[in-house]
């Protein structure tokens, strides 16, 4: 097994092997009610970007694990910059506001430890810059404000460096369950796609 480190990848062939690896990372959408997981334009492109970082663990020749850090996170869909601009002002301005776009394993490899070693690479570079890395959980791993993956990620960034673990927010998701449920309908069908009068 070897590591790999990236950053605008043009190479059409990497990319298609990067984004088999990224499929079968997602490829139990059963288990979460969610999901973060971006289509093959988008994925391209973030690979293209020379504000991502990519860090790839090999096994021979085929991908088994990977991170892409985006640097710039005004980049992303998921966080909101003016957040960060804010209340990590200087940081933000400076450039060193960071996140974990996306960890992806390959679920049928046992990977042997290489995800930690591949970490601690992506989180030494990460340190060396005294970037604030923002990175997110699904309940599913961090069921609890403490312990959980956060935990772990806490563990291995303090491998390579002084760092404390600064929880940002919390987001759950509800379902109402109309199904067990007769409502009559108090207007007609026509009514009812008309307007409807309040009193």
């Amino acid at each position: 097994m070897y590591i790999t480190r990236h950053r605008s990848i043009t190479d059409p062939q990497l990319r298609e092997q990067l984004w088999r690896l990224y499929l079968r990372g997602y490829s139990q959408p059963e288990r979460l009610p969610t999901s973060e997981a971006v289509d093959r334009e988008e994925f391209d492109r973030h690979l293209r970007s020379d504000s991502n970082r990519v860090w790839v663990t090999w096994e021979n020749d085929v991908p088994v694990v990977m991170t892409l850090i985006a640097t710039d996170i005004a980049s992303t869909r998921w966080l909101n910059p003016a957040f960060f601009e804010r209340h990590h002002t200087e940081r933000f301005r400076a450039g060193l506001v960071h996140y974990v776009m996306w960890v992806v394993v390959d679920p049928s490899c046992e990977i042997r430890g290489a995800n930690v070693k591949l970490a601690q690479q992506a989180l030494a570079a990460e340190a060396r810059d005294g970037a604030l890395l923002v990175f997110d959980v699904p309940d599913t791993y961090q069921p609890q404000l403490d312990g959980g993956a956060a935990e772990l990620m806490l563990r291995m960034a303090q491998m390579v460096g002084e760092v404390r673990l600064v929880p940002l927010a919390t987001q759950r998701y509800y379902a109402l369950d109309f199904s067990g449920t007769h409502v009559p309908d108090a207007m007609g069908d026509d009514e009812a796609i008309g307007r409807t009068r309040i009193a």
